[in-house]
């Protein structure tokens, strides 16, 4: 015979409550800030490297005779 005390959930104290809703508030706000900074960081990358290319474009295109 299956005892049922041994499937019966264990009811969470209040102070569980606040702290798993606190935790569940925290995580997701760290990810997306993680996640803002990857962005913003490849996002300047992303700046430097087209200032720097269209530098080069420029440089090439003031030493080529004209056209």
């Amino acid at each position: 015979m299956i005892r049922d005390h041994a499937f019966k959930r264990r009811e969470t104290t209040p102070a569980e409550r606040e702290a798993r809703k606190a935790f569940r508030e925290v995580i997701p706000g760290k990810a997306m800030t993680d996640y803002a900074k990857a962005q913003k960081s490849f996002h300047e990358n992303r700046e430097r490297l087209k200032a720097e290319r269209l530098a080069r474009e420029a440089k090439a295109k003031a030493r080529s005779p004209s056209d």
